[in-house]
């Protein structure tokens, strides 16, 4: 099944863009998994196993790494990459 994420990470320190570049850095290393960056979040496509996969590794990583962060993730159903509202 595939699968659209968006997600935001929020860490609860003052130097925070480190955490999140680092973060999308990460998960730009899985050549299965379609990236895509904007100013508000980061969206992945791909097959929803393998984003759940690296989701709960990753920001476990980011949470042992940086400490307390809130993400925030919308989960839905199928590639919907190229929907847009234009």
């Amino acid at each position: 099944m595939k699968a659209s994420v968006d997600i935001s990470l929020y860490l609860l320190a003052d130097e925070y863009i480190p955490a999140i570049k680092e973060f999308i850095g990460r998960v730009e290393k899985y050549p299965e998994v379609a990236v895509v960056r904007n100013d508000l979040s980061t969206q992945l496509y791909g097959n929803y196993e393998l984003i759940m996969d690296l989701l709960k590794v990753e920001v476990r990583l980011s949470w042992e790494k940086y400490g307390k962060s809130i993400f925030v993730i919308k989960l839905l159903r199928d590639d919907l990459r190229g929907l847009s509202s234009d």
